[in-house]
């Protein structure tokens, strides 16, 4: 009826097909976390604070307890966002601002509430940007702003 001897050999190659391509989509899905992890922003933003009569533009006002500065975009790239960390000698606090939009060579002037009676004194204030590269958002951490002299307003 059926040559039985032929079908031994199909199904073993069907088998062998199967696990080769299972094994390379597991390799490939570890590749992908590993590069992911140490993806770094691909492009150079040239982010950097204002400077106005020499010094960089960031103070503090204490009246309305807002830590003030303007930020000038380089020309690669748009920042759709920017995340500013302050580290104060009391505590820390995280601002997403979503309406950090810089457009290429903009300037965009930022208020980020602070209150230095419950935050105590400014140690750290980091500028982060947020860029959209191939249709999905990075977080450029090393392309962030670092400073650590706040002066009043």
């Amino acid at each position: 009826m059926f040559n039985k001897r032929g079908i031994a050999p199909l199904v073993a190659t069907l088998l062998l097909i199967s696990f080769a391509t299972s094994l390379g989509v597991v390799i490939m899905n570890f590749g992908r976390a590993q590069v992911e992890l140490q993806a770094e922003c691909a492009i150079d933003i040239n982010l950097k604070l204002a400077e106005i009569g020499g010094k960089p533009d960031v103070c503090l006002d204490a009246t309305s307890n807002n830590l003030r500065f303007t930020a000038e975009n380089g020309v690669n790239i748009n920042v759709e966002g920017l995340i500013v960390n302050i580290i104060g000698t009391q505590k820390a606090e995280t601002n997403d601002l979503p309406d950090g939009k810089i457009p290429k060579a903009g300037t965009y002037i930022g208020n980020v509430p602070w209150n230095k009676a419950e935050g105590g004194d400014i140690r750290q204030v980091k500028i982060t940007p947020k860029v959209i590269l191939f249709e999905e958002e990075e977080i450029c951490t090393e392309k962030a702003l670092i400073f650590e002299t706040v002066n009043p307003c």
